[in-house]
């Protein structure tokens, strides 16, 4: 807690009546009573101005990480009374010193909107790992908020309608607090080009992990992925953000394996069109489904149970295209954002009726990729085997991140 500030302070006049008082009675006096008059004025001072005055001054601002916690979860000081009196000091006391605090944390509040300025500012001298926290706690993000809001745009009428979100994390402030930031680092980063991670870094001085979180809500809201279908309810906002991350890094004109692109043009959340066109030739697959098949259970007997092997036998076809069927339409910009959609209905929802472990369909997946690229026909095309591996190096963690078992 920082020191508390009283003033009892009693007054006969006021400091500015008596400099006039003492003004005036300088011009009105002749000159050789001036100094007389003078000294009169200045005992006068002593004797009418004797205030009790307790004060504390500082340099720095003085920031308690458990008051400013509160705070960035909306919770008043009255709200908090439970948590002040733990304390074991004076209930008034404790209330005036976190409300204190309220009104210090309101004014920072403008610059945290712009962090930069928290080292340009003379009124809130921070230490700079004091600056980190600040910055961090208030750009915190609920998994629980977050996962509401991505499916929504990000309009005035949304931030209206996010009382139900309230309800289930306790505080409208704190869910109004994320879903501003989020559209504020999304409108600032949103026409920038490059890593979105390292722009929301340089321009909100977050630390590299909430960064990440960041630019996977600025990837699914720019592709404008359907994230609210009923059958979707049960992913949570990692699911999500797990993927968004994995085509952010592969199947972006920023991934390394994308064509060779101007520095200025590069931006991990733009699809490689060209990547997702060349998506369509995974059609040839389907006339070798036969051979792919056999291919992924002479590698995966002995590393799954028999029973999960004699699953794979009569069910290939169904997981083979569903899986090879998504990557086909994603070059439709409609299919493209069913991603998730298509993902559970095709794939996840039968690996759900079949009973996989998550293990046992982590193998299976990477056995089934591994065989795709040894087929004859990828031999002869290479084009065709690099985009399949780049197809299914992120689709097949996304996949398995999906499944819930």
């Amino acid at each position: 807690m920082s020191s508390v500030l009283t003033k009892k302070t009693k007054w006969k006049r006021t400091y500015e009546a008596i400099l006039r008082s003492q003004e005036e009675e300088e011009v009105s006096r002749p000159a050789g009573q001036a100094a007389a008059g003078s000294a009169v004025t200045q005992q006068a001072q002593q004797d009418t101005m004797i205030p009790e005055v307790d004060i504390f001054v500082g340099n720095y601002t003085i920031i308690d990480p458990e008051v400013f916690e509160l705070w960035v979860q909306g919770y008043s000081v009255l709200q908090q009374r439970g948590e002040l009196e733990a304390w074991g000091g004076a209930q008034e006391l404790l209330a005036s010193d976190t409300a204190d605090h309220y009104r210090a944390y309101g004014m920072l509040e403008k610059l945290l909107l712009t962090p930069p300025k928290l080292g340009e500012e003379w009124t809130f001298q921070l230490e700079p790992a004091v600056q980190r926290l600040v910055v961090e706690k208030f750009y915190e993000l609920d998994d629980i908020v977050i996962r509401e809001i991505i499916g929504k745009k990000l309009s005035g009428r949304t931030r209206k309608d996010l009382d139900d979100v309230a309800e289930k994390t306790g505080s409208v402030a704190a869910v109004l607090r994320q879903f501003d930031n989020v559209k504020r680092i999304f409108k600032h980063v949103d026409e920038m080009t490059g890593s979105v991670v390292a722009n929301i870094q340089t321009a909100f001085l977050l630390p590299l992990n909430l960064a990440k979180k960041y630019a996977s809500i600025v990837f699914i809201i720019n592709n404008r992925f359907e994230t609210s279908k009923r059958k979707l309810n049960y992913l949570t906002f990692e699911d999500f953000s797990v993927c968004a991350s994995l085509m952010m890094s592969s199947w972006t004109t920023a991934s390394p394996l994308a064509p060779p692109l101007a520095p200025d043009t590069r931006d991990d959340t733009d699809f490689d069109r060209d990547f997702l066109i060349e998506l369509r030739d995974f059609k040839l697959l389907l006339d070798r489904e036969k051979e792919h098949r056999n291919v992924t259970l002479s590698h995966l007997r002995g590393k799954i149970p028999d029973r999960m092997c004699s699953e794979v036998e009569s069910n290939f076809k169904t997981y083979s295209r569903g899986i090879i069927n998504i990557g086909c339409s994603l070059n439709n910009s409609r299919d493209l954002r069913d991603f998730f959609v298509d993902a559970v209905e095709r794939v996840v929802e039968p690996c759900r009726q079949a009973r996989w472990r998550s293990p046992e369909l982590e193998i299976f997946l990477r056995v089934y990729a591994e065989a795709g690229s040894a087929l004859d026909i990828m031999t002869s095309d290479r084009t065709l085997r690099t985009t399949w591996e780049r197809y299914m190096t992120t689709m097949r963690v996304c996949l398995a991140q999906l499944y819930h078992s």
